[in-house]
């Protein structure tokens, strides 16, 4: 999946500003599916039917990035921004970003002071993002608009995606893999699919603004009657050296599993299927309980009457950064998991919250 997802993740689509995105899902698994369109917030709703009666299966996943978007071009040219999602001011300074304009993309870094100038300063502070700027090489605020920046134009990481270390360690690293990789597992499960008979009525929906309040997929789910939901994100592993650090999660350990999070407790049965599924069919995976982080599960499992809903999650490294690393393994595994949870679907399926095999005493 490596060049669908490096094609994801150059894409420029940050939250509200998810066109490049949205045209380019829609045009990509058009060839795939019974229907798909483009909904008036931007979520990209698609349908394809299965041979044999079912139940219909919501996977959705989100294709904004975090970004920031600018509000004040300085006399000096320098550009100040605010942000779009959640970033760590600690991670700005010096970074790469790309600002999209209507004349093309601009090149530009958050600026930071010599390190000849530290010791004239607080070495220890950090500094607010309202504090720090982008600098596109303009000298004045006439050039910075010569060259096409305005304010309200977007910025994100600039793209970027390549092996970590090497192709033998499996590992890829870039920017926008939250959620990108979570749309290319959807984008491959439809393609392996077109060749599978399997019941009921998938339905792939690909949402905005999840990083911002999970706002498309609140959108999407009132436009949907699905029996049961699977979302698909990425998840902040526990597996580096630093204190905080829990060791629960781990790149390369198999797809998350989601028990719980801030914005969704998993649906019992529908968390006991892939399970159950993952174990049959041999596929890594590991359970998953953070609270740190939300998927547009959330706001799936809350539509109409209450769906059933389930997460898996791929483990991710230095999320909401622009050096994300995932696990090719672990992309893989999320793929196979959701690809035979919907061939395991029955015309007589259903994930009744009290399961008459399971004790309630």
């Amino acid at each position: 999946m490596y060049e669908l997802l490096k094609e994801l993740s150059q894409l420029h689509g940050p939250c509200g500003h998810e066109q490049q995105v949205s045209s380019w899902i829609k045009d990509k698994i058009a060839p795939m599916v019974d229907e798909v369109y483009i909904d008036p917030i931007g979520n990209v709703i698609a349908r394809k039917k299965g041979n044999k009666p079912g139940p219909s299966i919501a996977v959705t996943a989100h294709m904004d990035e975090i970004g920031f978007i600018i509000k004040k071009i300085e006399n000096n040219g320098l550009l100040r921004f605010e942000k779009l999602g959640g970033h760590d001011d600690r991670i700005l300074l010096a970074q790469h970003v790309q600002l999209l304009t209507i004349s093309g993309y601009l090149h530009g870094v958050i600026g930071t002071m010599s390190a000849h100038f530290v010791k004239f300063d607080d070495p220890n502070k950090v500094r607010n993002h309202r504090q720090l700027y982008i600098d596109i090489g303009a000298k004045s605020k006439e050039e910075a608009e010569q060259l096409g920046v305005e304010i309200g134009q977007t910025v994100t990481w600039l793209p970027s995606i390549d092996y970590l270390g090497n192709k033998e360690t499996g590992k890829l690293v870039g920017k926008a893999f939250d959620d990108r990789a979570g749309c290319a597992v959807i984008i491959e499960a439809l393609t392996e699919l077109q060749d599978e008979p399997f019941c009921g009525e998938l339905i792939a929906v690909f949402t905005v603004q999840e990083e911002v309040g999970l706002r498309g997929a609140q959108v999407a789910a009132q436009q949907i009657n699905a029996d049961v939901a699977i979302a698909l994100d990425t998840t902040a592993v526990s597996d580096t050296v630093e204190e905080t650090m829990d060791q629960s999660l781990a790149l390369g350990a198999g797809t998350g599993i989601k028990i719980m999070d801030f914005s969704l407790i998993s649906h019992p049965a529908v968390k006991d299927k892939l399970i159950e599924i993952a174990k049959e069919q041999k596929i890594n995976y590991q359970l998953e309980v953070f609270p740190g982080i939300g998927t547009d599960g959330g706001a799936m499992s809350l539509a109409n009457k209450g769906v059933p809903t389930g997460v898996l999650s791929i483990p991710s490294r230095y999320a909401h950064s622009p050096v994300e690393v995932i696990d090719q393994e672990d992309l893989l595994a999320t793929k196979h998991l959701l690809k035979h949870f919907i061939l395991s679907l029955s015309e007589s399926t259903a994930f009744p919250f009290v399961q008459p095999n399971r004790p309630t005493v």
